[in-house]
This record gives structure tokens, sequence and C-alpha cells, in this order.
């Protein structure tokens, strides 16, 4: 991002507790990025209907929960707005508003939106609002006028969907060139940004089952949550593959083909022991994936450790309450002014209004 300070936006849907997934996607960057730039982090609960539209007690719970873990791993809502999304009515209008720019095929083409058909084996039995939700997801975006917006690389897609949105209103209402450079959107009158994504070092970690994504639907991650003994058992259940030991060509195992090596090489800082740890594999000098998972238990119980303290500082739930309205209070100011704008280019604002919380 460049030195001044920007516009940052991103979150997370509540399904549940923070795993390390979250944290070297997504979470991590945030943390970096809060002291920098004006930080908003979503809890983007309407989303999570999509699916359990008939759990809302539970979304509910989770929405807690995830700002409880949010916190924990280091977001400090002295710097940065922890908010929920049904809070700010503002991002409901803009979707609303967005629908008309997109075209129903363009937005089954998201292949992040296909993916998440298959993995949740939804076929056609889905509601109408979950290829909605990919505009919501413009609209999460684009109601703050963000600059970044700190992504797993699975999430790109729906970013560069979010681009698209951008640009074709900037161009449609505000009078910018059809090749105009996304950077001189704004310059040139455009009301939105055009975001960029800022992918974390691992856009994407393998869950424990060494083979899908860390999710936790499909039970293979290692949450905040987890006790030490817990991560132990975790990290010894990894699924390595049946041919992370086959030799290559040149008679050494490739360690990129075992799953256990991203998390050495995510978890653990000693770059010279990891370097030590993948040359003696390769060469196959005596060193199993029960040494390596010792070793990867011990690195991810050494980063949640501080995380479990500062959780447990935050164990009151009213305490998490009072940051998600004074962070639900900043993300109404920012896109109260965003919706005005908005409305103004498409001439659609006849009144003055204000929106107030608590």
């Amino acid at each position: 991002m460049a030195a001044q300070q920007t516009r940052i936006l991103t979150g997370d849907t509540p399904t549940g507790n923070l795993h390390i997934g979250h944290w070297v996607g997504s979470v991590k960057r945030r943390v970096e990025l809060q002291s920098k730039h004006e930080c908003f982090f979503l809890i983007a609960n309407l989303h999570a209907f999509t699916t359990r539209a008939d759990r809302p007690d539970e979304i509910r719970r989770d929405c807690i929960e995830i700002a409880r873990d949010a916190i924990a791993m280091g977001v400090d809502p002295e710097q940065a707005a922890i908010f929920l999304q049904t809070e700010v009515p503002a991002i409901l209008e803009l979707t609303y508003l967005f629908a008309m720019l997109l075209p129903y095929n363009r937005v089954m083409r998201n292949p992040t939106l296909k993916d998440e058909l298959k993995v949740k084996d939804l076929k056609d039995n889905y509601s109408f609002g979950f290829p909605l939700y990919t505009v919501g997801q413009c609209a999460d975006i684009l109601a703050f006028r963000a600059h970044g917006v700190p992504v797993g690389e699975d999430q790109v897609p729906h970013l560069e969907l979010t681009r698209e949105v951008a640009r074709r209103f900037n161009k449609m209402y505000c009078g910018v060139a059809d090749k105009a450079p996304d950077e001189e959107h704004e310059s040139l009158g455009g009301v939105f940004p055009i975001p960029v994504a800022d992918v974390g070092k691992v856009g994407r970690l393998i869950g424990t089952d060494g083979v899908n994504k860390m999710s936790k639907s499909l039970g293979n991650a290692i949450h905040l949550t987890d006790t030490p003994k817990q991560v132990k058992k975790k990290i010894g259940r990894i699924y390595t593959g049946q041919d992370s030991r086959q030799p290559t060509d040149k008679g050494e195992t490739d360690p990129a083909k075992n799953p256990l090596f991203q998390y050495l090489e995510t978890f653990v800082d000693d770059s010279d022991q990891v370097d030590e740890i993948r040359r003696r594999y390769a060469q196959g000098d005596n060193i199993g994936d029960g040494e390596v998972k010792m070793l990867v238990a011990d690195a991810i119980n050494t980063l949640l450790d501080p995380m479990r303290a500062r959780r447990e500082q935050w164990a009151s739930d009213d305490d998490v309450m009072d940051v998600l309205l004074d962070g639900s209070r900043k993300a109404n100011e920012a896109c109260e002014e965003t919706l005005a704008m908005a409305k103004d280019a498409a001439k659609l604002r006849f009144f003055p209004r204000s929106v107030q919380l608590g």
C-alpha cells in the first residue's frame, strides 16, 4: 500500500470461531495495517443467512465470538472499527443499486461462488440470496470507498467483481472515461476508488486433512480456542499423502508434496532451521513426519498463547458489544457519506438523512 493513509476494508462471515487459516490469510495483515491506515473490519452477519437463515441464534452468537477472536489476535478497537454489517443500512441500499449494474450470468460465473456451491453441496438447493451475496460483498467494500482489501487468494475473484462494479458506476454516473486508468478514477470525478487485493503471504492454508483449504465446516481447522493439547492432536493427524515420500528423478524426496511443510514454513520463524529440515527431508536423512509435526505444533502454540491470554481478558460479552457499537457508529459515518455521493451521482437522493445507533 502507499505510504499515505488510505482506507482498508475486510471482514468475515460469522460461521464460528476464527482459526489459524484466517490469521495467515487476512487477520495478520489487518494487524499490520491498522496503525498506518483507516481500517474497517466487517462482520458479515447478513451473508451468514445465505445458508443458515434457520439458525439466527447461532449467527448472533458467532458475531460476538468472531469479534472477540479478532481482538485476541491483535486487532485494536482503538485503531480499527469492528462493526456489524446489518447495523449499516447504506450497505444494503448499495447492494440493491449495484445489482442493477451486473448481468446475472456475470455473477454466476464468479469462480468463488461456483466453488462454494460445490463445497457446500448446494446443487440447485440455494436461495436467491446466495448469489446475491456476491453483489453484497461489492457493496461491503465500495460503501467505504476502500482502497485496499486484505483477502485470502480464494476471495480475489470477489474483489475483481467489485472492481468491475466500481468502474461501471463511475463511467455510467460520474462521466469517467471508458479507458481511464484505475488509479485515476477518483481524481476524474468517480465516486469509488478501484480497490486492490492485498493477499497475505499465505493465500490458502491447507487444512489438517492435507487436501482442502482450512475450514470449520470441513472439520479441518485449528482454532484460536483450541487448547495446546488439542493443537498437538490436530497437527498429529495431518494427512501428508501417500506420495509425499516418493523420490524425484534425482532420487530425493520433494517436501512440496507434503502439506506439512506449508505449516513448517508458515509458523516456524527460524528460516535456517526450516531450510535444514527441508534439506534433511529431501535427502531422506533420518527425519520423519512426527518430528516435523512436533516442531509445528510447538510453533503454533507459541503463536496462540498470547492470543489465548487476550481472549480471556475479553471474556465479557458486554465489552465486546461496546466495541461493536462503537465500530458500527464509525462505519455508518463513513458509509452514509458514500451513499449520499452515490445517490447524488445516480439522481436518487431527494432528502438528507442520518443514522443513529444506541
